[in-house]
């Protein structure tokens, strides 16, 4: 029998809606992190993915958090202040989270869109550039900031590759890594010290963290299953969203206004 043109016309709408959803990892079957409100909504996807790799939100707020930790200082050495945001920027934004998008225990939050190869390169070469860039300055200004790049440097393989069990791949662990600790090596690069101060707010920024992981990882859980979440769970999905934007954001212009108080005075 033959197809009218409206079967037809339906059939290609059903077979576009279907791509768009495996594009977008909305399709059942489809549960790595695309959906999430940080990626690309439009362009190719290796790019996209590319750029949800770097969770440039999250990244944002460990950027903010070396800013503040450099604020605290006086005076400020505004070379030192970009030395640590690349630092940050290529072993955290970079190295750190191809790390995680090699996946543990058979997850891949990205899916197989980059191959475990380039992933690897990806990590090393980012890491390598990082310490790279700190051993400069460690070995010409600031020698404490070792007691910083080793732990953090742990960290960015015992976190994401989930090392010893996972025993370090916890919320805990996460806020001091990546909360904690910048906050510290911003202080250290400037000023080759620690002062009370930059341990107090080191605490302050670590409890974000917490706040921002424990927000994460129901949320991100939420997005993966969409396709099979209740009208009661898309609430949740948009208030854990808000909350992860506005905390981002905040902390963001935190690091921003801090700046720009040093900077102009």
């Amino acid at each position: 029998m033959w197809e009218n043109g409206a079967d037809l016309s339906a059939r290609a709408h059903c077979r576009g809606v279907i791509r768009r959803q495996l594009n977008r990892g909305e399709h059942h079957g489809v549960k790595d992190r695309r959906t999430e409100w940080f990626v690309p909504s439009l362009g190719p996807l290796k790019l996209r993915i590319f750029v949800g790799l770097l969770f440039l939100p999250y990244t944002g707020m460990v950027l903010a958090y070396a800013v503040i930790g450099s604020m605290l200082a006086d005076p400020i050495h505004w070379d030192r202040v970009g030395a640590i945001l690349v630092i940050y920027f290529l072993a955290l934004g970079v190295g750190a989270h191809a790390l995680d998008a090699l996946g543990s225990k058979g997850v891949k939050p990205w899916g197989k869109v980059f191959s475990k190869g380039q992933l690897w390169a990806l990590a090393i070469s980012s890491i390598m550039a990082a310490y790279a860039t700190g051993i400069y300055y460690m070995v010409l200004y600031t020698p404490l900031l070792w007691l910083i790049a080793i732990p953090e440097g742990f960290f960015v393989f015992a976190y994401n590759l989930e090392w010893y069990k996972g025993r370090f791949h916890t919320d805990a662990w996460f806020a001091f890594s990546w909360g904690s600790l910048p906050v510290l090596a911003g202080y250290v690069l400037q000023t080759n010290r620690v002062s009370a101060a930059a341990l107090l707010v080191a605490a302050s920024m670590g409890l974000l963290s917490l706040v921002e992981i424990k927000a994460s990882r129901p949320y991100k859980e939420m997005k993966r299953d969409l396709a099979e979440t209740r009208e009661i769970d898309r609430a949740r999905i948009q208030q854990l969203e808000s909350i992860l934007k506005s905390l981002t954001l905040g902390v963001i212009l935190l690091g921003a206004g801090m700046a720009s108080l040093r900077w102009f005075g």
